[in-house]
Parts: C-alpha cells; structure tokens; sequence
C-alpha cells in the first residue's frame, strides 16, 4: 500500500450504511451559514452510485414542488452528519436516469421488503 491509499483509508468514513440504487434515502447534511451551522435533511431516491474509494459519491433525486431535483453528494464528506435508509424499491438497473423522463405515478417503484 503506498502512502496515497494510507491517508485516503485514514479520511475514510465507516459509519455509511449499506445503500443500494433504488433506496429512499435521508440525507443530513451540513448547512453553514455564514457564522451559524444548521443540518438541513435532503430527502428523496438514490438513482446513482460512483465507487472508488474516497472519491465515491451518490446522487439522490427528489421532486419539490413539482420540479425535479438532483443533488451529488461526496459519500466521505465531513459535511454529511447520517444517512438514514427509509425504504427500499426492487430496481433492476444500476443507474435510474430514466426516472428523469418519468412523471407522477409512472416514477413510482415497487417497494421491497429487506429483513
């Protein structure tokens, strides 16, 4: 192991659930504005994952008065105080791109129980 990978390891989180691409996520991240430090909760569907060590990051869709939005977050971020799993859906693709297209009913997924 060279030294690149022992300080990455290091910075690593090791708190982060297990997630899945089609899981209802919250996300708490840390809002700092100006000299005040707030936790704003960003909730919606993991329709994308990149791995690869400290760099891997998620991206979570949620619709918001009636506009779709997308937030990238860095999985090892000190900004992210917890992610919470609230549900999980039964998806049979890797990446749900195709969820931006969809609009009302026809963007729900099945859920799925996980024990």
């Amino acid at each position: 192991m060279n030294t690149v990978e022992a300080i990455e390891r290091e910075q690593m989180r090791m708190d982060i659930p297990y997630l899945r691409t089609g899981d209802k996520l919250k996300v708490h991240y840390r809002i700092r504005e100006g000299e005040k430090v707030r936790i704003q909760i960003y909730e919606g569907v993991l329709i994308g994952q990149k791995r690869g060590g400290i760099r891997a990051s998620i991206t979570v869709r949620k619709v918001s008065f009636g506009v779709g939005v997308e937030r990238v977050f860095p999985l090892h971020s000190p900004f992210i105080e917890k992610i919470e799993v609230v549900s999980h859906s039964r998806v049979r693709r890797s990446k749900l791109y195709y969820l931006r297209d969809l609009r009302g009913k026809a963007a729900r997924l099945k859920e799925q129980r996980r024990n």
